[in-house]
């Protein structure tokens, strides 16, 4: 039963290391805001830059979501949520952003 549990745990902290990483996922590339602001973002390996300001930071994939966790910068120590909205449209607190090619 012990052997079991030790699994067990092995598995789920696998599962959460794996889960939060220098990989932006579907969110990597190039996006613009939609709305009266153009700003574009960039999410790259292990980091994020906008208004030519770069971030290191952490993704973490929930579904639909991805958290990204600044890591450097003004914003250390906070993590933004975007929902992916098919392929190229991404909703987040500061509003929608279109892929750009």
């Amino acid at each position: 039963m012990r052997r079991v549990l030790q699994m067990l745990l092995l598995f789920v902290a696998t599962v959460l290391v794996g889960c939060s990483s220098g990989d932006p996922g579907r969110l990597g590339g190039s996006w613009q805001m939609v709305g009266p602001v153009k700003m574009k973002v960039h999410f790259r390996q292990g980091e994020v830059e906008a208004l030519g300001i770069i971030d290191k930071v952490s993704y973490e994939s929930k579904g639909n979501d991805v958290v990204v966790t600044y890591e450097s910068g003004l914003m250390k120590g906070t993590a933004m949520r975007y929902t992916l909205i098919g392929n190229d449209t991404v909703r987040s607190e500061l509003g929608d952003m279109k892929r750009t090619k």
